[in-house]
């Protein structure tokens, strides 16, 4: 399809197993007048995913769908997307989210950005047939996110709840990237948003968010995106490294990363732990920590933290999958 405008926006929705999502998905995105590409990529999934992405074709040549024979992961899915599009604005929607109604058109009215992002919807699946009626009014209010900001985001504080702003799903001008040689980390599975997002900002890029809600996260106990290999968060640590290693940082945002790094290695030493103890019984869990002195310290800590995070949890509003009563949660807050 021949671009036009400047304003053309190119969906990726990378899909694995997501047959009974995926329509809804497509739909929301195809309901965006200004979605001029809407590219889903079945990512080696052994059910219908592909059928029932394809059969949501609305006749307007804006569809299309590739597939995977074997699964590569999410950041492999959406490079291929990128590389077989041309629309100069670039969008990403999670195959069991959705985009709510006029989203593309709110955040395209904003100017000076290379990313921009509004606040994410977190709900039950049950309610993503009426969660666009419940959808709480919040003023755009823009600013501007730097890179301490956004790397400050993604750490966990005990007894806080953590902002996670790497779960923000921005739509990004085509021109930064490629100028800037960035795409997704195809060894990451977990925080693959979140590395490309971070070598954004640490090459300069404008990062505008909105408080305006137009993303709805659906959350499920069995959610890909809720579960994760100790593998991953080994992964993502050093992809931080390669951030560090890669940039002149300035001083306080070099010390910024690496602290997440150190937060991200301190949950893969537990994961590592439990992973031994789980598998080999408690003795060799505790042998591993005799023979890897620098993990006692995030071990114990980590297990103590999250047998406090159980008695300090307070009922909220937020999903059930979330420990909520059912209601919905807003990433950038009430």
């Amino acid at each position: 399809m021949a671009k036009n405008s400047l304003n053309d926006v190119c969906v990726i929705i990378a899909a694995k197993n997501a047959a009974t999502t995926v329509a809804k998905s497509v739909r929301s995105a195809l309901a965006q007048p200004e979605a001029a590409e809407v590219v889903v990529v079945d990512d080696g999934s052994d059910d219908a995913t592909e059928a029932v992405a394809r059969s949501m074709d609305d006749g307007t040549g804006r569809l299309t769908v590739a597939r995977f024979k074997e699964n590569r992961g999410p950041s492999a899915a959406r490079n291929y997307a990128l590389s077989i599009t041309s629309s100069p604005i670039l969008g990403v929607l999670d195959a069991d989210d959705f985009l709510l109604p006029g989203r593309l058109q709110r955040l395209l009215s904003e100017d000076g950005w290379d990313l921009i992002a509004d606040n994410v919807a977190f709900i039950d699946a049950e309610q993503s047939s009426t969660v666009e009626h419940e959808i709480r009014y919040f003023d755009p209010d823009p600013q501007l996110l730097d890179f301490i900001s956004f790397i400050e985001g993604n750490i966990s504080r005990r007894h806080a709840r953590r902002a996670e702003i790497g779960f923000l799903k921005p739509l990004m001008r085509r021109e930064f990237l490629q100028r800037h040689r960035l795409q997704y980390n195809e060894t990451l599975r977990l925080g693959e948003d979140y590395d490309l997002y971070a070598r954004a900002l640490a090459a300069g890029a404008r990062y505008k968010i909105l408080r305006s809600c137009g993303y709805a996260a659906v959350v499920r106990g069995n959610s890909l995106s809720g579960s994760h290999r100790t593998i991953d968060l080994k992964r993502l640590y050093e992809a931080d490294h390669a951030i560090l290693a890669e940039n002149t940082l300035p001083a306080e945002a070099a010390a910024t990363l690496a602290r997440h790094a150190r937060h991200i290695r301190d949950r893969y030493e537990l994961r590592r732990f439990l992973d031994i103890k789980n598998h080999e019984g408690l003795a060799q869990g505790l042998k591993y920590l005799l023979t890897h002195p620098s993990s006692i310290r995030p071990t114990i800590s980590g297990v103590m933290s999250d047998k406090m995070e159980v008695f300090a949890r307070k009922p909220s509003s937020a999903p059930t999958s979330l420990g909520g009563s059912g209601g919905i949660r807003y990433l950038l807050g009430e």
